[in-house]
């Protein structure tokens, strides 16, 4: 898996998986939806906000015409104290209690939820996580980089952040607004890693674990391999 990931993100001289996306700045506000504690420190010092960073991408990187499972990773700062730092990974999906946990390909990026796919353990129960978009305008935002950045020239991008409760219904704990395009160029990312990035209490689960892990390696080698490190965000 770390060999085929490298190999992938060599040739493309980008991400092996959504190797082309548009990277923005982002606030995250925690909320408070009175259905009591997480368990979790970040989520439970609600309401409060948090510096985010957020990278929307394709993942295959198919043709702009074809519709492709979408990526939405998001960047939280300083969760767990000075310098630290949250990634969060999340693809089109569906809703229901299977299709949550399927790629679902589309082709407008505010058309239906992103999902973790797979569980995360949040105040010690396993949960799946999902951001739904709000529509806030009438036409539909394609979800290549350029179409993108038109969107949020008219306005920031709006997502509700949710996890799955015990009965499988979604459970509110921040809002998502992506805001402004950083200078961070289409094809390089900013390294998002859940297992490096986690906080105390939000951690993802053991599923796939090792395999994930070997392909985040062989992807950023390949990168490293072909071309020079993301630039720093301001």
């Amino acid at each position: 898996m770390e060999a085929a990931f490298r190999l992938v993100a060599r040739l493309r001289g980008a991400p092996a998986l959504h190797p082309r996306g548009l990277t923005c700045t982002a606030d995250l506000d925690v909320v408070d939806d009175g259905g009591g504690p997480w368990d979790v420190p970040w989520l439970d010092d609600a309401p409060k906000r948090y510096t985010a960073t957020v990278r929307l991408s394709r993942g295959a990187g198919l043709p702009r015409r074809m519709p492709d499972a979408l990526g939405l990773a998001v960047r939280v700062e300083q969760v767990d104290g000075p310098g630290s730092l949250l990634d969060l990974l999340l693809t089109s999906s569906g809703r229901g209690r299977v299709t949550r946990h399927l790629p679902l390909p589309r082709a407008d990026a505010l058309g239906g939820p992103y999902s973790s796919l797979l569980t995360y353990r949040v105040g010690g129960v396993s949960r799946t996580l999902a951001a739904f978009p709000r529509r806030t305008r009438q036409a539909s935002v394609h979800g290549d980089p350029e179409s993108l950045a038109e969107a949020l020239a008219a306005g920031p991008l709006v997502f509700d952040l949710c996890a799955e409760t015990t009965d499988r219904a979604w459970r509110r704990f921040a809002v998502l607004t992506a805001r402004t395009p950083l200078p961070v160029p289409r094809e390089q990312s900013l390294g998002f890693d859940i297992y490096a990035h986690s906080a105390p209490g939000f951690t993802p689960g053991n599923a796939l674990a090792a395999t994930r892990r070997a392909a985040y390696r062989g992807s950023r080698a390949g990168r490293k391999g072909s071309s020079s490190p993301p630039p720093r965000v301001p």
